[in-house]
């Protein structure tokens, strides 16, 4: 029964991943492009921005992903004994992940820009001398925004999948083990961790992986340099001189490379530290 809707996704997925590596090796009539080349990989590969792009995107990634995991993870485990009917609950949880990433990078710049709400009360306060030197929270050198965009995106979003599984146990492994004696440490790691691994792992790489491949918050919320990969693919892209949009396409096919190998590497490494193997669904 899914079948055909699975052609349908996983050809335009495939057709459109490999006309752009076809594009990105040479073969773009726009250009003047009509054979092989690996000249737009080395060009990225040579060029200052694009590895100081790949760096930044790379560690906001990791820093956003790791701080929503770890923030879902705990919001999991203080919410698994409430009311499962709570209404409250489930709006707290839910309301963050119906707000679209582009609503929510706008809502920041109103909220933690130097001449948003929270600058304005500082200097209504009497905190600072002008609302200009309230902490640089959007477009700043080091992503603050954005990481701070997605944190609130993502972490609830891993929070309710962690819970769901949590939810299907009832407690009853971690029970069973305080009655064999074991402390609230060894419940977390050898009882509790190890049961929501595959699902956190899962929800974390979905989030990395939609993170390193973002365009509208960085744009947004970064700066024009150093901006995160998408950023600068996108720039290219819409270059006016057509030799540049290789060198964009290009950058979106290593995206993609980069991106599978990251989540291999992370399977294996959550394999290592928590003791079981993750999968993807």
């Amino acid at each position: 029964m899914l079948l055909p809707a699975v052609l349908i996704l996983g050809g335009l997925f495939v057709g459109g991943i490999g006309f752009a590596l076809v594009q990105s090796l040479g073969d773009f009539p726009p250009a003047g492009e009509h054979q092989f080349t690996l000249a737009h990989y080395r060009s990225l590969l040579s060029d200052p921005e694009f590895r100081t792009s790949i760096g930044l995107t790379f560690l906001l990634a990791t820093i956003a992903t790791a701080i929503s995991a770890a923030a879902g993870l705990a919001l999991a485990l203080t919410f698994r004994n409430l009311d499962r009917g709570s209404r409250a609950l489930s709006v707290l949880l839910q309301t963050p992940i119906a707000v679209p990433h582009l609503a929510m990078a706008v809502l920041l710049v109103y909220l933690i820009g130097q001449s948003g709400w929270l600058a304005r009360l500082a200097y209504f306060a009497g905190l600072i001398a002008v609302p200009a030197d309230f902490p640089a929270l959007i477009n700043d050198r080091y992503g603050l925004g954005i990481v701070i965009a997605y944190v609130l995106k993502e972490t609830p979003f891993i929070a309710l999948v962690t819970l769901a599984m949590l939810r299907r146990t009832d407690g009853e492994y971690e029970l069973a083990a305080a009655t064999l004696g074991a402390s609230a440490w060894q419940r977390f790691r050898y009882v509790t961790l190890p049961m929501v691994a595959p699902s956190a792992v899962s929800a974390s790489l979905l989030v990395f992986a939609f993170i390193f491949g973002a365009f509208e918050v960085p744009y947004l919320l970064g700066r024009p340099y150093p901006a995160m990969l998408g950023v600068v693919a996108q720039k290219r892209f819409l270059s006016t001189d057509l030799t540049d949009r290789p060198d964009a396409i290009a950058a979106a096919v290593l995206m993609t490379i980069v991106s599978a190998l990251l989540v291999f590497a992370y399977l294996h490494l959550g394999r290592k530290v928590v003791g079981e193997r993750p999968t993807l669904f």
